[in-house]
């Protein structure tokens, strides 16, 4: 009898540990989420007020860049801009009126914060096929509900693009023909599918959208610089 009591009670300390652990992932990825937005939002508005010209979304004002030159400060920012974990934009999901900040990478540190843009596809802001993937079970759950025809706008600094969904498919996880330049400036968003499946989930849910003519949509491209083949959807697991 003695023996059972201390197994339930080590059962029970161990699920209370196991429910603490969850809820501090659940905590950090809205904590964490939330000051991404914040941080995307101010200089987003400092930019709007010609106050910033970089993409670098941090605060440096304590750095002492008087004896720095010119061309060395570019460089420090545009590093810092490129650094991993950097805040490249905010994707919002206008139907359920859902912003995402967008990390650079997909990792579970970046995939916790928001969404993770894939390397070897577009930039956001860049022409070309730019590819975000996400968790099925956090941001990207609404896409389960997602059709053709759907709205979404992706903000970069000083600009803000719209997109609209023509198409979704569901694909192996080693597919990356997905994730290849279409024949129009479009966003690809990847999560994991099916939406509730326990464990590694088998296939990928993909959805396609392509740049909307209009205002939103408009502005001077940069050039498109060369890239990777994307990385396969296999090596973004449990989204």
């Amino acid at each position: 009898m003695g023996k059972r009591a201390w197994l339930e009670g080590g059962l029970m300390a161990a699920g209370v540990l196991l429910l603490a652990v969850f809820g501090g992932v659940l905590l950090y990825r809205t904590t964490a989420s939330r000051l991404a937005l914040r941080e995307f939002d101010s200089v987003q508005a400092a930019a709007s007020a010609g106050d910033v010209s970089d993409l670098a979304l941090r605060a440096d004002r304590e750095i002492d860049f008087s004896l720095w030159s010119s061309r060395r400060v570019d460089a420090y920012r545009t590093s810092q801009a490129k650094h991993e974990g950097a805040v490249l934009a905010v994707l919002r999901l206008v139907r359920w009126n859902i912003r995402v900040p967008v990390i650079e990478g997909t990792d579970e540190v970046a995939l916790n914060r928001g969404a993770g843009w894939i390397r070897g596809t577009a930039r956001p802001g860049e022409p070309g096929n730019v590819g975000i993937a996400g968790h099925r079970d956090g941001f990207f759950r609404p896409l389960k509900d997602a059709a053709v025809g759907d709205q979404m706008e992706l903000a970069v600094i000083g600009r803000t693009m719209t997109y609209t969904v023509d198409a979704i498919e569901i694909v192996s996880p080693r597919d990356v023909r997905v994730l290849r330049e279409r024949t129009t400036p479009s966003l690809t968003l990847v999560t994991c599918y099916p939406f509730y499946f326990a464990g590694d989930a088998p296939r990928r849910f993909i959805l396609h959208a392509a740049l909307r003519d209009g205002p939103a949509g408009t502005g001077n491209h940069p050039t498109r610089s060369p890239s990777r083949e994307p990385e396969t959807a296999s090596k973004r697991r449990n989204q």
